[in-house]
């Protein structure tokens, strides 16, 4: 097939429907690619939200140490003074 003289008209519609088709499937590519980065925002967002949940259970759940360790102490002088006051 010849190719048309550049100041065609026939030309110019044949070029603007190749640039067309290009730019149309760049956006293909490009939209695609932001589906794919959406995607994987809101699996990020959805494992961040499981970690929270998770990690507030596990603060809720531990064992408040310093005040176990003031208990203990507590405890052991109060044995102590007892222990003393009874000899």
């Amino acid at each position: 097939m010849t190719e048309p003289a550049p100041h065609d008209a026939a030309a110019v519609a044949l070029e603007l429907e190749r640039l067309r088709g290009t730019v149309e499937v760049g956006f293909a590519r490009v939209d695609g690619s932001l589906a794919l980065l959406v995607q994987r925002s809101d699996q990020s967002d959805r494992q961040l939200a499981d970690h929270e949940t998770r990690i507030d259970t596990l603060e809720r759940a531990r064992w408040p140490l310093p005040s176990l360790a003031a208990v203990t102490a507590i405890s052991g002088m109060l044995l102590s003074v007892w222990q003393l006051a009874t000899r």
